[in-house]
C-alpha cells in the first residue's frame, strides 16, 4: 500500500491560525497594537514567519498595516458592518434559495438536526453561537458555489470582529432562533422565494442588533 504524502502545514500558516483565534476570542482586541517582538518571542519563531502570517490576517481583514505603526486589529466601524452584512444577505439568501430548490432529503435532514442543535443551545451564548455558524457553513456547502463560500468565509471572519456582541444583546438570540425557524421551515417545504426573503430578514436584522 502506497504512503500517504501529506505535505507539513506552513509554520507563517499556524501562526496565522494561532493570532486568529486570539482575535476572535477578544485576547487581542480590536483597535489593539500587534507587538510582534513580543510574540515572536512567546512563540519561539523569528519574526519571519510572523510578518508572513499578518500578511495573511492583513487580506483577511482581521489585521490592518498603518505605515511607519505596524499591525493593528482591525477595529470595524458601523460603515464596515453594514457593508459586510449587506454582502452576505446577498450571498447566503441566494445559497439558501438554491438549498431549497436542489437540496436532497438527506441533506434537509441534516439542517434541521443543526436547528434541533440551535434550539437547545439556546440558553448557552457559546454553544449557541457555535452551532449557528455550523448551520450557515453547512448550508453553503449544501449550495456548492466555490466561489461563494470563499468570498462568505473572509467575510465572516471580519463579522467576528464584532459577532458576540451584536448576537448576545438583550433578547437578540430568542429572535435569531426564531427567525432560523422561519428559515428552516420555508427549507423543509422547498420554497426557495420565501426562504430567500427569510434569509435576507435575518440579515437585516442581525444588522439591526449589530449597529
Amino acid at each position: 500500500m502506497p504512503s500517504l504524502n501529506l505535505t507539513p502545514r506552513p509554520l507563517y500558516e499556524e501562526v496565522a491560525e494561532r493570532l486568529r483565534q486570539r482575535i476572535f476570542q477578544r485576547d487581542l482586541a480590536p483597535g489593539s497594537w500587534i507587538d510582534e517582538l513580543k510574540i515572536a518571542e512567546e512563540y519561539g519563531i523569528s519574526r519571519t514567519p510572523l510578518r508572513e502570517a499578518l500578511k495573511v490576517l492583513a487580506a483577511e481583514g482581521l489585521i490592518t498595516m498603518k505605515v511607519r505603526r505596524g499591525a493593528y486589529v482591525t477595529e470595524v466601524s458601523e460603515r464596515d458592518l453594514r457593508e459586510v452584512y449587506h454582502l452576505l444577505s446577498l450571498l447566503e439568501s441566494d445559497a439558501a434559495a438554491v438549498v431549497a430548490e436542489r437540496a436532497s432529503d438527506t441533506q434537509l435532514a441534516e439542517l434541521q438536526a443543526l436547528h434541533t442543535e440551535l434550539e437547545a443551545a439556546v440558553d448557552d451564548q457559546v454553544q449557541f453561537f457555535a452551532v449557528n455558524e455550523q448551520f450557515h457553513m453547512r448550508l453553503l456547502e449544501i449550495a456548492d458555489n466555490r466561489w461563494t463560500n470563499q468570498m462568505v468565509a473572509d467575510l465572516r471572519k471580519v463579522m467576528k470582529l464584532n459577532r458576540h456582541n451584536s448576537l448576545f444583546k438583550s433578547g437578540r438570540i430568542h429572535e435569531s432562533l426564531m427567525e432560523h425557524r422561519s428559515v428552516m421551515d420555508a427549507l423543509l417545504r422547498r420554497d426557495a422565494e420565501a426562504t430567500l426573503q427569510r434569509m435576507r430578514a435575518h440579515f437585516a436584522n442581525g444588522l439591526e442588533a449589530a449597529v
